[in-house]
């Protein structure tokens, strides 16, 4: 499988100008290879070889698009068709999406290069913590080697982007060779599964009654806040206008950071401590169209936390299976009684069997159930799933997120 590798790089001002140029170019690139494609007919649209081959004509037309690498305006033109299969795809999941939109200035911000002959990648720097590395016509600068740097033959794709708060950054996609095989499913034991609940009042509510609490941002938001006042003030387009909206950039990049940083901490520990992790499959973004915890909701990041959740599997071998989330809340753990209960009840109480225990907690062992019926784990399929997780449960085991976020480990 592919990895990877995110590195701060240091570019010198006339390396960093010449590279802003040419990504401003391969924007217009882009842009113009989505009017060609959009301008076609329905039944007759270019593909990417199509409009590769127009590529020769566009720079005979345009001088200024054979300024980049080639191979880089490739691999834009590429990412419009990859970006046009994933539209397609939820298009016939039933999503209601539109087209590719026009990008402005600023809105394009990285390169791609993904032949090794396009880049070199040089040790030999007399400072440890550096790495210098070349991309093709925009030149040598420094990475700082937080981790080992692969060599230029090892890497499958190299990405140099620009952030909004003005720093740049060199992401290597590399190959992992050496990945632990997953268990068979017939292998797994019933104890080395979780079921998680997704929420909102603890972020995560786990079949074994462990909970990890929301994180609270409401210092970083406070200071977002203030900078965007800040901003509000200063004339558009002028040079504080533009200094102030990095600060705005470095308020969001926290946030953003926090979240992120919590979720990986999160997302690892679930997959080196079971062998089986079910989890909901949420649609996020019909959740985030209601006006209840909206923001919450947003914050929670959900479709993020479940693709590291799978990236995360993968590399570690562990199994994710995401169940359908209806009904879950509703269902009796125990007897599998539906019952309707409001958000503010935060109790399951079972008119069928008496079974009373925490509503998030019943959900996760539902998530659970459904997670080892799906894929027939740990048992056969004579076993009534009921037996999988017992009734009653100790005491819950409530851990803060800022535990996550400073520390890495759930039981610190």
């Amino acid at each position: 499988m592919q990895t990877t590798l995110r590195f701060r790089a240091y570019l010198s001002d006339a390396v960093a100008s010449e590279a802003w140029r040419q990504i401003d170019i391969l924007r217009q690139i882009r842009n113009h290879a989505v009017r060609d494609y959009y301008k076609s007919e329905y039944n007759d649209r270019p593909t990417e070889f199509d409009q590769n081959n127009k590529l020769n004509d566009w720079t005979d037309q345009w001088p200024t698009f054979a300024e980049p690498s080639q191979h880089a305006a490739q691999q834009a033109i590429g990412q419009i068709h990859s970006d046009l299969e994933g539209l397609e795809e939820r298009r016939n999941k039933g999503y209601d999406v539109g087209r590719l939109r026009w990008q402005g200035r600023g809105e394009f911000r990285s390169v791609s290069y993904n032949q090794s002959s396009r880049f070199n990648v040089d040790h030999n720097t007399g400072d440890d913590r550096f790495v210098r590395l070349r991309l093709e016509k925009i030149g040598w600068f420094n990475i700082r080697a937080n981790r080992p740097v692969p060599d230029a033959d090892e890497i499958s794709e190299a990405i140099l982007k620009k952030q909004k708060t003005g720093e740049w950054y060199l992401s290597l996609v590399v190959e992992v060779d050496e990945t632990p095989e997953k268990p068979a499913l017939s292998e797994i034991e019933p104890q080395d599964c979780v079921g998680v609940d997704l929420g909102i009042t603890s972020y995560i509510h786990t079949s074994d009654n462990l909970t990890v609490g929301t994180l609270d941002l409401s210092d970083e938001y406070e200071r977002l806040r203030r900078e965007q006042r800040n901003l509000s003030r200063k004339e558009h387009g002028s040079s504080n206008w533009e200094k102030q909206r990095r600060q705005v950039a470095k308020a969001k990049r926290k946030i953003k950071r926090r979240v992120k940083d919590f979720q990986h901490k999160l997302t690892t520990w679930l997959v080196t401590e079971y062998d089986l992790v079910a989890v909901e499959d949420l649609n996020v973004k019909s959740m985030l169209e209601t006006p209840q915890n909206a923001k919450n909701k947003q914050d929670a990041a959900w479709s993020r936390f479940l693709d590291l959740l799978e990236y995360k599997a993968d590399l570690h071998g562990t199994h994710v299976v995401q169940v359908d989330p209806a009904g879950t809340t509703k269902e009796c753990a125990s007897c599998g009684v539906a019952t309707d209960k409001p958000l503010w009840v935060r109790e399951h109480s079972c008119p069928a069997c008496g079974h009373t225990q925490d509503r998030d907690l019943n959900a996760a062992k539902n998530i659970l159930n459904r997670g080892l019926k799906q894929v027939g784990a740990g048992r056969s399929e004579s076993t009534p799933m009921q037996t999988a997780l017992p009734a009653s449960s100790s005491q819950r085991e409530a851990v803060d997120a800022k535990c996550v976020v400073e520390v890495g480990s759930l039981r610190a």
